[in-house]
């Protein structure tokens, strides 16, 4: 199996139908700490010490985002940065979602 990281996103025009459970499952085993909601997102809050590193990391995941083209909901707080992704054109989850969630943990790290 492909490491997710390593893929690019593929634009979505929303001609494809978002993924079921059984195809989020063996994606969703590929991440560390993300979880699905009601099959539609993914989500996952990150943890730091100050303000400074939130924002940092926030912009980093940004730049990942524009280099993929596909832009997550970020929301950010002292010391807490949450990420939602979903592909907005199918209203629901894409394969290029897993491979953003990939990335924007290896910037993480």
């Amino acid at each position: 199996m492909t490491d997710l990281a390593s893929k690019k996103c593929i634009p979505c025009s929303g001609d494809v139908p978002a993924l079921t459970a059984a195809e989020i499952e063996p994606l969703l085993a590929q991440l560390d700490g993300w979880e699905v909601v009601e099959d539609h997102h993914l989500t996952k809050t990150y943890s730091f010490k100050n303000f400074a590193d939130a924002l940092a990391y926030v912009n980093k995941v940004g730049a990942v985002a524009e280099d993929e083209g596909h832009h997550p909901d970020i929301y950010f707080t002292w010391g807490k940065v949450r990420i939602d992704i979903m592909t907005h054109a199918i209203d629901g989850l894409s394969e290029s979602d897993f491979i953003l969630a990939a990335k924007v943990d290896r910037v993480a790290a």
